[in-house]
């Protein structure tokens, strides 16, 4: 069974810092890629940041670039997506998700993403 957990989410002031957590599980984690979506109230899902395992390449949209920083630890099955300098427009749900079927070097294919978490909620107050 397929599972991806997160966790790191909470409540921070503008300007501070949060790191994700996507820990996961049942599926061959070093041959994906994994990424991180957020949805904030009234908007539609967006893609944010990714990594493609294989070849540890990575990918952020605009919006987060220089702010967002993300990691993969194949040995603990981990992602983290490490979060500074947070702005109240970045207060969302943030889902991990994992992309298994597409071989690929790149990750940022955000409409191939077949398994998703629960997500974690991130707001930050201005």
């Amino acid at each position: 069974e397929v599972q991806l957990v997160e966790s790191g989410g909470g409540l921070v002031q503008a300007g501070g810092s949060l790191r994700l957590s996507c820990v996961a599980s049942g599926f061959s984690f070093d041959e994906s890629s994994i990424g991180w979506f957020r949805r904030a109230p009234g908007k539609e899902r967006e893609g944010v940041s990714c990594i493609n395992n294989p070849a540890d390449s990575t990918y952020h949209t605009e919006s987060v670039k220089g702010r967002f920083a993300i990691s993969s630890d194949k040995a603990k099955n981990t992602v983290y997506l490490q979060m500074t300098s947070l702005k109240p427009e970045d207060t969302a749900v943030y889902y991990c998700a994992a992309l298994t079927t597409l071989a690929t070097n790149v990750c940022h294919y955000w409409s191939e993403y077949d398994y998703w978490g629960q997500g974690t909620q991130v707001t930050v107050s201005s």
